[in-house]
């Protein structure tokens, strides 16, 4: 059980405050009758909340795919840019939310956005290999020389060592990589190609895990992940 004006609160963008006036004005029914109680205690298995007529849907997290556009940072705010969590459409906007993961300003394509920290840990630790995977159009061609330095754990030039990493020409193309990682060092993928000699044009994250970005969710957009799309995070990696 729990104060209504929390959980009215916690499926939104808006803070107590608004809750509570939302409340007091008579836009909340519970079970069908008008509730002007703010801490009116609520059990959300069993109660039914509506807000301005519409019902509202209880969840503890949320787990959102973005297909990230360019221009945009992954931070849930900026000085200077525009960032993930500001382009969120109003129905998915709530208090607490971040990208698990980033993707540099100029990547695009699979984000995932919630406010469940232990899930974000689970998924980005490289301790649990869940693999990225990339299409990167290059400036040069992928060698086989350069398939085995991905393979055998790329090293920048100040030491740090990369994970082994699955590099492949897509579809034929010797300029167009499908790159697979387990980590997410700051600008890896760029950074592993340009100790191989050749600069990457354009670069977006098509899976995660075995998730993979829905090629009907437009550039800028978001759905709502259903529990299996959850679970297929954690299935298959490299390793």
């Amino acid at each position: 059980m729990d104060r209504l004006d929390k959980i009215i609160a916690s499926q939104s963008a808006k803070g107590r405050k608004e809750a509570q006036k939302l409340i007091k004005s008579g836009a909340v029914r519970i079970n069908g009758e008008v509730c002007k109680k703010i801490d009116f205690k609520i059990d959300v298995s069993t109660d039914k909340i509506e807000v301005n007529g519409q019902a509202l849907r209880y969840r503890e997290y949320v787990y959102i795919m973005m297909n990230k556009p360019a221009g945009v940072v992954s931070a849930t705010e900026d000085k200077h840019d525009k960032t993930v969590i500001d382009i969120l459409p109003e129905e998915f906007r709530r208090k607490g939310l971040f990208p698990a993961g980033r993707l540099d300003k100029d990547t695009e394509g699979l984000l995932i956005i919630t406010d469940d920290g232990d899930f974000a840990h689970r998924m980005l630790s490289p301790k649990k290999h869940v693999d990225k995977k990339y299409i990167a159009k290059l400036d040069g061609e992928i060698t086989e020389e350069m398939i085995k330095k991905f393979e055998d754990g790329i090293v920048f030039a100040d030491g740090v060592c990369c994970l082994p990493a699955r590099l492949e020409r897509f579809d034929g193309d010797k300029m167009t990589a499908v790159v697979t990682i387990c980590e997410g060092k700051f600008h890896q993928v760029k950074k592993m190609f340009a100790v191989c000699g050749v600069n990457v044009v354009h670069l977006q994250r098509i899976s995660i895990g075995n998730l993979y970005l829905d090629s009907k969710l437009p550039i800028g957009c978001c759905k709502l992940l259903t529990n299996l799309d959850k679970e297929l995070i954690f299935i298959g990696n490299i390793h």
